[in-house]
């Protein structure tokens, strides 16, 4: 009976999804389609072999940036979320792949990526101005969207195996409602691609949303793994580039090419790394971390994230105390570059901790060929072999992502420089038609129509 029920929800949303479909066809709205390569990095489009045809055709039809610069930290859910609000972290708050919350026993920080984005997003989202404005979405493995009002057809990066979504693929035989429940822990990253590219097909074809956002991530897998610009990282940019050619056929499929936008982006580049600062090792030398029943336990903690370090102090009375005497300490590490105060680092971008939790009251960068670790014990840098890293400072050239534009709002043959990856989402809102008040920059006016 259970399942008689599901198949029969599933049944009547895809039902109003044709219907839907169809009105919008004949309304001739427009349709955004937002594609994020994970870790694609600009330089990459300098290089002749690079096995992207549908990329290069995009570009080659609409407009390109030489690079695109984005936010700090250079982290995935901080930069896509900056991609569909236009703000930075100072405002958005984000700044790990979740949010960051600290044990009451004083235990390591914790990053909690599956909680409501009212409870981590805290600015306007493109999403929302659409539900205001009427519009409908999708989303495909976006980042930050958990519980988010506005988006009605989804199938996320933990989906929900009795979303109308899964449900679909379920009935198509694409997916079984054992893979969607196991999603993330039997599988390898192509198929979530894959699987993620299915849904997109799906939503377009069954339900034609006015904006859609896609997030493909085997490029930052086997980036983080064997490096940028390596064989793996080729073969996944390959793999990229044939799941943006499916989401573009699916848009010809459907007949809506003549009002579709795309905008494909990366999050950030990436920098290869061979040396490892341990910054929490250093907070146990001296004495700032101890052992508590086998767990080490302390009021300072750092947060790593590749090319950068967050440290939090959290007992406000010490504050003022340890952050001119850790700061100094740091300077003196090397493979440190450069040692931010939170007021010094409200000027890179990131939020201060007067107003958020979030917040570091120190902010480490590491310099060229290191990154930082999280382990507290052993040595203070170590050696490996060659990984892939992000986190760096936006200004680093590795960093600078991925921006192409094409399709009906485009103007053909623009050629733009480096840009901000604060002006995407007021671009994006300029072709609906909705209002971003707050976002810092302005759309890109010159590529559009």
């Amino acid at each position: 009976m259970k399942r008689i029920l599901l198949l029969f929800a599933g049944l009547t949303a895809s039902l109003t999804g044709l219907a839907q479909n169809t009105a919008n066809r004949e309304t001739k709205k427009p349709i955004v389609i937002l594609i994020t390569i994970d870790g694609f990095p600009a330089r990459a489009l300098n290089d002749p072999r690079l096995p992207m045809p549908t990329l290069r055709k995009l570009a080659a039809n609409g407009a390109i940036a030489e690079a695109m610069q984005p936010i700090n930290p250079t982290v995935t859910w901080p930069n896509h979320t900056a991609l569909i609000t236009g703000v930075n972290a100072s405002q958005h708050d984000v700044m790990a792949n979740g949010l960051i919350t600290f044990p009451s026993d004083g235990a390591v920080p914790k990053i909690e990526p599956w909680v409501d984005k009212d409870k981590l997003v805290h600015a306007r989202t493109l999403y929302e101005a659409a539900a205001e404005k009427g519009l409908t979405t999708g989303q495909v493995d976006w980042v930050a969207i958990y519980g988010a009002k506005g988006v009605q057809w989804q199938f996320g990066e933990k989906p929900d195996v009795q979303g109308v979504i899964p449900q679909e693929l379920i009935a198509q035989g694409i997916v079984t409602s054992e893979q969607v429940e196991q999603f993330g822990e039997k599988s390898s990253a192509a198929w979530r691609d894959q699987i993620w590219t299915d849904a997109a097909v799906d939503i377009l074809e069954r339900h034609s949303p006015d904006l859609l956002l896609v997030h493909l991530l085997q490029t930052d897998s086997l980036q983080h793994q064997y490096g940028p610009l390596t064989p793996a990282a080729y073969l996944a940019y390959a793999y990229a580039d044939r799941c943006v050619q499916r989401i573009v056929d699916a848009v010809a499929k459907i007949g809506a090419l003549d009002r579709t936008t795309f905008i494909l982006a990366s999050d950030h580049g990436f920098a290869t790394s061979t040396h490892t600062v341990h910054p929490n090792v250093a907070l146990s030398n001296l004495g700032l971390l101890h052992k508590q029943d086998g767990h080490d336990v302390g009021e300072v903690w750092a947060s790593p994230e590749g090319g950068s370090a967050s440290i939090y102090i959290r007992d406000e009375k010490q504050r003022a105390d340890l952050v001119p005497k850790l700061k100094s300490y740091f300077e003196e590490v090397s493979g440190v570059s450069h040692v931010y105060t939170n007021e010094e680092a409200r000027a890179i971008g990131l939020p201060a901790d007067t107003a958020s939790d979030q917040a570091p009251q120190l902010y480490l960068t590491a310099a060229p060929d290191y990154a930082f670790g999280s382990g507290a014990e052993g040595q203070l840098t170590s050696s490996s072999a060659p990984r892939g890293q992000h986190g760096y400072l936006n200004s680093m050239p590795e960093m600078q992502a991925l921006f192409v534009a094409s399709g009906a709002a485009i103007k053909p043959g623009v050629h733009l420089g480096t840009i901000s990856n604060l002006r995407v989402a007021p671009t994006i809102a300029r072709i609906l038609g909705v209002q971003l008040p707050d976002a810092k920059q302005p759309p890109l006016r010159e590529i559009l129509r």
